[in-house]
């Protein structure tokens, strides 16, 4: 695997995109760096990190073949593999909350930005974000958020960390057709509130109680109302109130 290491840059997915437009890159190409200034979070939002102190890397994958049934698939694998590599250093109460947001301890540590590019042969290079707290100690902007170092109490090397973490995702990613059945029970396995009565918000403002039933394989969120029908939603179509 290549790992590109830079000390500043806008965004390592704007930058890993861009390279791929200029030169063929091997698969799993990895992007990251010290300092990100301008990074992306789902559906245009920002994602800040105090420099030096986090994980801040984009990851290049082409699927050997075109997927089947739902890119969603890879939201899902990505998502258990962090999980995974999380656990190895005994991270506490790690959950995964729809559709792509690590937490632990019911606190954001960690985030996913998924951009696919469809090529003129009809196969698709996919471009992973991840954002992981790590040593960082404080966020005056986000109440929710925190890090392994808050959790925990222990000071984490970066580098051992990335390789923990892009290993799984390679080893996962080459094993996605045979377990993909697999990967998304694990993601149910680890969602948050799953099963779990809890308050939603929809985008007019208006509050209801539901409970997490699913994500469906598009990856829309399926909750089960009052009147016990199931409602499927996308992105940015609810919020949680938790």
């Amino acid at each position: 695997m290549l790992i590109i290491k830079l000390n500043a840059t806008d965004s390592t997915n704007d930058y890993l995109k861009q390279l791929n437009k200029e030169k063929p890159l091997d698969n799993f190409t990895t992007v990251t760096t010290v300092s990100q200034t301008k990074g992306k979070g789902q559906m245009g939002a920002q994602w800040t990190s105090q420099p030096g102190k986090n994980l801040t890397f984009s990851l290049l994958y082409k699927p050997k073949k075109q997927f089947c049934t739902s890119i969603f698939d890879v939201n899902v694998t990505i998502a258990v593999s962090i999980i995974e590599a999380l656990e190895t250093f005994e991270i506490p109460k790690l959950n995964i909350k729809w559709p792509n947001d690590i937490l632990a301890e019911n606190k954001k540590i960690g985030g996913i930005l998924i951009e696919n590019s469809l090529k003129a042969d009809a196969t698709i290079d996919t471009i992973i974000g991840i954002g992981i707290n790590v040593n960082q100690e404080s966020f005056p902007d986000f109440i929710q958020a925190s890090s392994l170092k808050k959790i925990t109490g222990l000071e984490y090397d970066l580098e051992i960390l990335l390789d923990k973490i892009t290993n799984t995702i390679q080893q996962n990613l080459e094993e996605i057709d045979s377990q993909k059945e697999f990967f998304w029970k694990q993601y149910h396995q680890h969602l948050f509130k799953h099963n779990q009565p809890m308050a939603f918000e929809n985008t007019s403002q208006e509050k209801f109680m539901g409970i997490i039933k699913n994500v469906s394989t598009d990856g829309k969120l399926q909750i089960q109302l009052e009147d016990d029908s199931i409602q499927s939603f996308g992105l940015k179509e609810i919020k949680m109130l938790y």
